[in-house]
Parts: structure tokens; C-alpha cells; sequence
């Protein structure tokens, strides 16, 4: 009974949001309002993006706990162009928003997500350095703010985002690091479509002499390829969107992307070196007749870290995944608004499989209701499975029990 007043709960909410005047779905980042122009080419912007989510988890008597709710993500976005060349962009964040008791470790900080300084030449080679998102998969690049779901992030992490620090015993943060990346997109001409390029240079893992993998400061190398065979992807930069809610028509876009690291994982003791691999897809397809837009989201990782079982039980242990794991998503957006925006029904499944740990699994079935594209959304969903009980640990002999997991998020950008 208690899942079922929740699921009436969760849909009257997002009936509810939708009580009022409509508004055009968009995928339009930042508001030109907060825009201050001297010329087309000297600018700054400022903008700020909020995540949060209620949810509620099953417990060890099968019933649903009383919930909580948690803040996802609350930004700040800064940027800026000084002439034709020459770009900036400084955004901030709350990191481990939650943890603001005294006693809890790391603690509640706002701190610089983002600082790059940009040179960008023309469409085929530009070159971005400083703190900045590790080119690699489009869960990444798309950050949490332009998923096609709320809660998007399911594989395993590549370091930078398995990390919680930069520096000494960490590999970055929120899949940033520090280094320099160089991108740029073309037309081939001998196939039909957009070849897109960004690969770079990174701090990766650092480790003192007496802890850590890495004691010689080898650097973390990464690189992603994608090709749209249909229409473009019209992001800044090398940064993508998991979805484009039908606005640039039809999108098939197929990318690889690799990140390596010499002594990348592991610990002092027992180390190797990291070596990952992923492939993604996105193809959209927006209906004839009005009839909607259907969005497809894949992905696939196959990662190497072969460091002995020893090293989970060293203190020092950067104990990176090592195996393969692959996820889907399939979206459907409602043709026609309902208030002040549209349905959009969605299902996803996820599998983890781990060389020397128990595999787990993950369905998860919702609705989001768009309102202003990324700038406005409402999502209800239940997840069911093992994903949350096993967590990040992969070592052997790890158990936990398939739990129930219903959640109500909210996303507002301006």
C-alpha cells in the first residue's frame, strides 16, 4: 500500500506542475538576459543551474523508509569571450552538498568546478586549458544538467569521476581534471555527416611516495572520436547533450572514447597500470505527422585494471573497476503540451559486471515532464535492483540485497 500512495503521489505532482500557461520545450542553456554585451566578440554571462531530488528506499523490512531529500547539484556559471580568439568559462559548485554535520568527512565545501581558458581558432583545431571535463563518454560531457534522465549515472566511473579530490591520493572531480584538451569537427566528405574530435592530457592520479600507485606522476591521456551521420550536434565546444528533445531533428551520432594512465589503480603494494574503453550511441528521431520524438541512449565500457585482489584491503588503494558493464535508454516525448509542458516516458536498464566482484543489475522505469528543455523539468521514476546496495565496491565477495527505490527530482537553470 505505501508503494502504491507513492506512485499516486509522485503522479499528482507532476499533474499538478502542469497548471498553468505553456511554454516552448528548449534546449537553450542560459538566459540571454543575463548576458552583457560591449560587441559581438567581448561578452560575459552569468547563469545558475539547480538539481534536487526526494526519494525513498526500501528497507530491511521490505517496507519504504519514511524518505529524504537531497541537493543534487546547486551551480554558478560564469563566462566570458575577450575577442575573436580568446574565451573563458568559471563555474562553481556545491560539493557533497549533504554532508553538513560536523562529524561528517569530506564535508560540504563551494568550490571552483570549472576554470578554462579557451583559444579557439576555427571549427577543425581549438585548444581549451585548465580544469575542465575529461573527454570520454557522452554521460560525462553532457554533464548532469543535459542528461536525458535525471539520475544518469550508472556504469562505472572513469577516474576523474571515481575520484572525490584533486592532487595527492585523487584524480580530479565530477569528471573534471586538470590538463589541456584539443578538439575540433569537420566534414569528411567521402560519407555523409560530421566527424568530431577531442583528445588531451591530464594529471590523473597523483600519489605521494609512500602512498598510492602513481609515486612517479605519470599523466592520464583521453581521447573521443564521434560521428554524426545525420544532423550535427550544435554544443560549445566538445561538450555534448544526451538528448535535443526533437529541436535539431533527426541524430545519429556513434563515438569511442579511451582513457590510460601508467600505474593508474591499485595501490602502492599492488598496482597496475588503467586502461578504459567506452562506446555510446544516440540516435533521435522526431515522428512524421506530429507524432512525437522517440531518443535512444546506449552506452558500453570495458575496462582494465589488473591490480591483485591484495590491494582492497590497502588503506591506499585506487581501486578503479576493472570489467565491463553497458546501459540503455529509451525515451518517448509526448506530442502536444499539458499545461506548461510535455510528458515523456522512459524506460532504462543497466548492467555492471565486475571481473572479480558480484555483478549487478538496475531497471528503471519514469516520467519526465519538460518545461523549458534543460532549463525547467520535473521526473518521477522507480528504480529496482542492486545497484545502490553494492555501491563502488568491487571487491570479491561483495553482497547486497535488489531494493526498491522511488524518486521525485527537479532541475531549474536560468
Amino acid at each position: 500500500m505505501k508503494k502504491i500512495r507513492l506512485i499516486v503521489m509522485m503522479s499528482s505532482i507532476l499533474w499538478t506542475v502542469s497548471a498553468a500557461y505553456a511554454f516552448d520545450v528548449s534546449v537553450k542553456p542560459i538566459s540571454d538576459r543575463l548576458k552583457i554585451k560591449a560587441s559581438e566578440t567581448r561578452w560575459i554571462s552569468l547563469g545558475a543551474g539547480y538539481r534536487g531530488t526526494g526519494l525513498w528506499t526500501e528497507n530491511a523490512n521490505g517496507n519504504l523508509d519514511g524518505g529524504h531529500y537531497s541537493n543534487d547539484n546547486a551551480r554558478i556559471y560564469f563566462n566570458g569571450q575577450i575577442n575573436q580568439y580568446l574565451k573563458f568559462e568559471v563555474n562553481t559548485d556545491c560539493f557533497f552538498c549533504n554532508n553538513t554535520a560536523s562529524n561528517e568527512n569530506p564535508r560540504m565545501s563551494y568550490n571552483i568546478l570549472d576554470a578554462i581558458a579557451k583559444f579557439e581558432y576555427n571549427r577543425y583545431f581549438n585548444v581549451w586549458g585548465g580544469r575542465m571535463l575529461v573527454p570520454t563518454e557522452r554521460g560525462e560531457l553532457s554533464g548532469p544538467f543535459f542528461q536525458a534522465t535525471h539520475d544518469a549515472f550508472k556504469t562505472p566511473f572513469f577516474s576523474q569521476d571515481f575520484s572525490v579530490k584533486f592532487g595527492d591520493g585523487g584524480a580530479g572531480r565530477y569528471g573534471r581534471d586538470d590538463g589541456v584538451t584539443f578538439w575540433g569537427n569537420a566534414e569528411p566528405g567521402f560519407i555523409p555527416g560530421t566527424f568530431s574530435y577531442a583528445m588531451g592530457v591530464f594529471r590523473g592520479l597523483e600519489s605521494s611516495r609512500i602512498s598510492g600507485p602513481n609515486p612517479n606522476g605519470a599523466i592520464l591521456t583521453a581521447a573521443r572520436i564521434t560521428y554524426n551521420f545525420l544532423n550535427p550536434e550544435k554544443n560549445p565546444g566538445y561538450y555534448t547533450s544526451s538528448t535535443y528533445f526533437g529541436k535539431a531533428g533527426d541524430i545519429l551520432a556513434l563515438a569511442f572514447g579511451m582513457s590510460y594512465q601508467k600505474n593508474g589503480a591499485g595501490s602502492s603494494a599492488h598496482r597496475s597500470d588503467f586502461l578504459g574503453f567506452t562506446g555510446d550511441l544516440l540516435f533521435e528521431k522526431v515522428l512524421s505527422r506530429n507524432m512525437g520524438v522517440t531518443t535512444l541512449n546506449a552506452e558500453y565500457k570495458q575496462f582494465y585494471a589488473g591490480y591483485s585482489t591484495a590491494a582492497f584491503s590497502d588503506r591506499d588503494c585506487f581501486c578503479m573497476f576493472d570489467g565491463k558493464s553497458w546501459t540503455v535508454t529509451g525515451l518517448y516525448l509526448i506530442p502536444g503540451k499539458i499545461g506548461i509542458g510535455q510528458f515523456q516516458p522512459y524506460g532504462r536498464f543497466t548492467s555492471v559486471q565486475p571481473n572479480r566482484s558480484s555483478h549487478r543489475e538496475e531497471i528503471e522505469a519514469g516520467v519526465n515532464y519538460i518545461i523549458d528543455g534543460f532549463n525547467a523539468r520535473v521526473s518521477a521514476y522507480y528504480q529496482h535492483g542492486d545497484l545502490l546496495s553494492k555501491g563502488l565496491n568491487y571487491a570479491p565477495g561483495v553482497t547486497g540485497p535488489a531494493q526498491d527505490v522511488f524518486k521525485i527530482s527537479f532541475q531549474l537553470q536560468i
